[in-house]
């Protein structure tokens, strides 16, 4: 997911953590450590009173950022049947 919006150009922290409601401050932190980890995303602090925080893809991160979209767009087509399927799974499994 966070491939996907780093994918438009640099967003700050605090605007990550509203576009991914339910997120922990705490699980986002991590995410992003990972993901700079493996040289998809870079990080940009900027010597500012307070301190400016920007992420953004990197050229691997821009790479991936196709096929996650696509990715998203088929489970957002499919998100219905996907539901059902769970549901009946749900439902014989009591």
């Amino acid at each position: 997911m966070l491939i996907g919006m780093l994918h438009e150009g640099p967003l700050r922290f605090t605007e990550l953590k509203q576009m991914t409601p339910g997120i922990s401050g705490r699980m986002l932190t991590h995410t992003l450590r990972q993901l700079e980890r493996d040289g998809l995303v870079e990080r940009e602090v900027f010597a500012e009173i307070p301190p400016r925080v920007e992420y953004r893809s990197t050229p691997l991160g821009k790479g991936l950022a196709g096929p996650v979209l696509a990715i998203a767009e088929w489970a957002s087509a499919h998100q219905g049947e996907i539901t059902a399927n769970r549901d009946r799974y749900d439902e014989a499994a009591d």
